[in-house]
Parts: structure tokens; sequence; C-alpha cells
């Protein structure tokens, strides 16, 4: 990838798809985006400039002195919006989703605490923002060489799910895919190889999943698998192979079979293809932006945009029931 706004070598600026979602987003209200713990100055840049960007409205929930102290030493002004304060960590995360039920916001975004720590709030069973679907991360990637965003799930929450989790995961990424108004997408259930074999479970799961697709189980998306990464997203490969499916080389969501499978995949792609990876937690009952203190700007402001697109989708889609 180039550097300082040239073209790469695949002929496509640097961060082209998501400019393309931050650009849809701005069309959309900025939206009330609870941030816990912004008490370092990439989480809490990231906040501010998402805000500036008319992406979201930031509350900001931690404690004061911090939050403040870290704002003067690199020059952020924090007077257009509300800070909440609360003595650590564990007490912003508890706070802003108490704030969330209250209705006081539609995105929470994670700040400088860990994600653990922000989940613990998220799941409680009394008090947290569950719902009957299964929460599950979903990675955007921007890959410089490759024409189209692809969406990588799950590499960040669900370490090895069984195959009810799997069909949640799935359908949390198909109704992210459409929300986010970019149609219906193809998707490709990953493993070793492209033939089911009792040897490699991850092959049935792939064939289980897309048989509930053919009994309505699963809605929404265009599914087949298993399928090895190269024919999932290189037409030559799946040709080679004589695999013959909408899906097969023209994969847009990668569902990985466990935790661990989809870190490397996504990880790589940022490392060796130079990609970006902006990510959220979806199946709870806001949209969650989850970053990484690695995370670039332009990253950080793709996870919001992803986010204020689905917050808009389900405020319009609420109107709509209403009316």
């Amino acid at each position: 990838m180039s550097v300082g706004g040239k073209e790469s070598s695949a002929g496509t600026r640097p961060h082209q798809k998501y400019e393309g979602l931050i650009a849809r987003a701005k069309k959309s209200a900025s939206v009330v985006t609870l941030v816990v713990h912004p008490c370092d100055e990439t989480s809490l840049r990231g906040a501010v400039e998402a805000a500036q960007e008319d992406l979201i409205i930031p509350v900001l929930v931690g404690p004061r002195r911090k939050i403040e102290a870290v704002a003067s030493a690199h020059g952020m002004d924090l007077s257009a919006w509300e800070v909440v304060d609360v003595p650590h960590s564990d007490a912003a995360a508890a706070k802003a989703v108490e704030l969330i039920r209250e209705g006081r916001g539609e995105v929470l975004m994670k700040g400088s605490l860990h994600t653990d720590e922000l989940m613990r709030a998220v799941t409680a069973s009394a008090t947290g923002l569950r719902t009957a679907r299964r929460i599950s991360h979903v990675f955007i990637m921007d890959v410089p060489s490759h024409s189209e965003t692809l969406f990588i799930t799950d590499a960040a929450i669900n370490i090895a799910p069984d195959l009810e989790a799997k069909r949640d995961i799935v359908q949390n990424a198909i109704d992210l895919f459409t929300e986010t108004g970019l149609g219906t997408p193809r998707v490709a259930i990953l493993s070793a190889v492209e033939t089911v074999t009792s040897k490699i479970p991850s092959t049935l799961d792939a064939a289980a999943l897309c048989k509930m697709a053919d009994r309505g189980q699963i809605t929404g998306g265009v599914l087949d698998g298993p399928l090895a990464f190269d024919n999932a997203v290189d037409p030559e490969a799946a040709k080679i192979k004589g695999i013959s499916s909408p899906v097969a080389g023209h994969a847009q969501i990668l569902v990985v079979p466990n935790l661990e499978a989809g870190n490397m995949l996504a990880k790589n792609l940022s490392f060796l293809a130079k990609a970006d990876a902006a990510g959220i937690v979806l199946g709870a009952r806001v949209p969650i932006v989850l970053t990484s203190r690695a995370d670039a700007v332009r990253t950080r402001l793709a996870s919001c945009a992803v986010a204020v697109l689905l917050a808009d989708a389900r405020r319009r889609s609420t109107s709509a029931e209403k009316m």
C-alpha cells in the first residue's frame, strides 16, 4: 500500500472503502455514543475526531480529572461534550451500560479499559445489554489489494463456538451487512478444505449452516461452505477446484471456525497485506465499537461509521414499526 494519498499497486487509494463508509454515515444524524473510560490520548482523540466528523455525539464516562488531564496535555477541547464522572474503569463500564439501558445513547464505544472489563458489564445477566442473540464480533477489513470490503467473524469474542453459536454469528454479520446498506452478502463458511469430512469438524458445521440457510434458520445472505480461504476470495482458485457457486471466489463475509483462526487471518491481512481492521460487537441491545490501541484514526472513524449506519437503520426500522 502506498502512502501520502497516492494510489496502491492495485489501483485503489488506501482507505478508499472506509472513506465510502464514513461518507455514507455522515448523511445520517449523529448518534449519541457512550465512550467508556477514554483515559489515554488514542481513545479520547478517536472520540473527539469522530465527533468533529459529525459521526457521533460523545458522552465521556470515566474519571473526570484523568479525562481532562489527557485532553489538556494533547490540546483537545472537550467543552462541547458531557463528561460523566466515575472513579475507575469498572465503574465507567457499569455506568455506561446503565445509561444505555435508560435510553441515553444508541452506541457504546470502548476507551482505554480492557475489553473484558467492558464486556463483563455488557453481558451481566441482570443489568447488562444481552438479547436473545449470541454476542459476536465482526472485523470490517479494508484490504488495499482486494476490490471489496471483507467482514471477518468471529475473531474476538467467541473462542470455540458450537453450531448454535455459529448460527447467531453468521446472522449477526449478515444483519450488519444488510442494515448498513451494502446489499445481500455472499457468505463463505471457512475451513481448511472445501469438502465435507468428519475428520475436520468445521466442515460439518459449514455444511449444517448452509442447510440451515436453506431451511430459513439463517436469512438475508447467500451461504456456501465449507470453503478454504483461497477459493472463497479468489475466482481463479475456485475455478481450478471446480467450485461453482455465487459465493466461491467472491465472498464478502468470511466466517471462521474459531477465534484463533479468525485472529490469525485478520492479523495476517493487517500486517502482510497492510489492511485496516475496524471492529464492532453485535448481538447486544446497541452496537459496540471495539477499538484497539493500535488502531489508526481512520480505522476508529470507520468503526464509528459502521455503528452509526447500524444505529440509523435500527432507528428507521423502529419508526416504521410504530407507523
